[in-house]
């Protein structure tokens, strides 16, 4: 399969993100978290491999950023590690209503730093295993 871009940091996250997905794959019982990140929001989607269905997305498009900077105290609360912390336990709440505990971790083809990782943290503390 070829990836037409002429972007080469595109190219290489889509080389990457093809290596997690030979490994990585979604059932049932145990969907996959598919991460998406931009440069100004983060993505999150309880993928079922088998049956090709998407049974959750999160993004930090909703977030109330001024509610998150009040709750930061900081005044850091609009910045993308604390976005991604939300993002994170949204998805594990809405993983527990549809009755899910355990995932498999797809990062995307990103490193697993920063936001990734954030996402991550919050989505295990919250109660996701993976």
């Amino acid at each position: 399969m070829k990836k037409k871009t002429k972007n080469p940091k595109e190219f290489r996250r889509w080389r990457r993100h093809r290596r997690v997905r030979r490994r990585v794959h979604g059932t049932p019982e145990r969907p996959r978290v598919c991460v998406f990140r931009s440069n100004l929001h983060i993505y999150a989607q309880l993928v079922d491999d088998t049956s090709g269905r998407t049974l959750a997305t999160v993004s930090s498009l909703k977030l109330d950023r001024e509610a998150l900077r009040a709750k930061a105290g900081n005044g850091s609360g609009g910045t993308g590690i604390v976005q991604a912390r939300e993002v994170g336990r949204m998805l594990a709440e809405v993983a527990r209503e549809k009755g899910i505990t355990k995932v498999a971790f797809d990062r995307g083809g990103y490193l697993y730093h920063g936001r990734v990782a954030a996402l991550a943290d919050a989505a295990r503390e919250n109660g996701l295993e993976f």
